[in-house]
């Protein structure tokens, strides 16, 4: 996450009140929260997996590919 510049407080903040959660590969989850970040928007991307009520992080990393990975309500 230090090399990919996320901080922990973000994946923090993704899992406690992600904007959109979306299914992963392998019963994996994607939390997204967005950012603007030096005027643009990003994408917070944390994959993970809850095991006894716990979020494990499989990865965590910024994309400004926000339409890509941003599902809309209804499709």
């Amino acid at each position: 996450m230090a090399r990919r510049g996320v901080s922990v407080q973000w994946v923090k903040e993704a899992l406690a009140q992600p904007e959109q959660v979306v299914e992963g590969y392998g019963g994996r989850f994607v939390a997204h929260k967005r950012y603007r970040i030096r005027g643009k928007e990003m994408l917070l991307r944390v994959a993970y997996e809850e095991r006894s009520g716990k979020f494990i992080v499989i990865t965590a990393y910024l994309t400004s590919a926000v339409g890509r990975y941003w599902k809309e309500k209804g499709k």
